[in-house]
């Protein structure tokens, strides 16, 4: 969904949800969520995000924003871990911590001959990221190269693991300048819809790049899978 604007009616449902919305009102917090709750769309569980809209230059390379937090209620989704090192403790403690894939330059060869990698997170130690540049054509495009900036290169592999597990997040500005990040699920408690919200918006204000004039963050809009977009202030 476009930031600021709010889809084209697919359906009757949909046509109707919209209606609940007030033309160009800035909602609350617990509004939208509430909103969001009431104009369920789907059968499914559907994924809470929130789209922030940023105050940056995203062709300045610092100004990019990149980080993680951890929610305090998860995201209610499980996510594969790929563990990138050839240290036998640490694959050990990959394994131990729920890791999916687990592999040092064997795993690098085998993504590199597929030509892809089932992950949604991957987490790698130092001495591992020379040699990931064989497959960063595979995995930059999809966002899937270990970064310290938002902590998933590091020596902890077991604590790294466990908290991407129990529901820490990465985030990290596009080409547009937007932040795309989910906070849960719509079956959620509103408050700890709520909750999630704040650490992530509380992490993300942190984020601001020195020199930067002004908010970082320009709007937000929180939508579900296939419901509708809500703008709050």
């Amino acid at each position: 969904m476009k930031i600021g604007t709010i889809c084209k009616p697919r359906s009757k449902r949909h046509k109707a949800n919209l209606e609940l919305l007030e033309k160009n009102k800035v909602y609350s917090l617990k509004e939208a969520v509430e909103l969001l709750k009431k104009a369920k769309a789907a059968k499914f569980d559907e994924t809470v995000e929130a789209h922030f809209h940023l105050n940056i230059n995203p062709e300045k390379s610092e100004q990019q924003v990149r980080s993680g937090t951890d929610l305090p209620h998860g995201t209610g989704k499980s996510i594969k871990i790929a563990v990138f090192t050839e240290n036998p403790n640490q694959l050990a403690a990959a394994k131990k911590a729920g890791a999916e894939t687990i592999g040092g330059e064997d795993l690098i060869e085998k993504i590199r001959t597929a030509g892809a990698l089932d992950a949604d997170v991957t987490v790698a130690t130092p001495d591992m990221m020379p040699k990931l540049a064989k497959i960063a054509k595979i995995l930059g495009p999809k966002g899937l190269m270990p970064n310290p900036k938002d902590g998933t290169v590091t020596e902890d592999i077991e604590n790294t693991v466990a908290k991407l597990k129990k529901g820490k997040v990465n985030f990290k500005s596009d080409k547009s300048g937007n932040v795309h990040v989910p906070i849960g699920k719509l079956s959620f408690e509103e408050a700890a819809l709520e909750e999630n919200y704040e650490a992530l918006k509380k992490a993300l204000d942190k984020q601001k790049p020195g020199g930067l004039k002004g908010k970082l963050i320009k709007s937000i809009t929180l939508s579900s899978t296939v419901g509708v977009g809500v703008k709050i202030g």
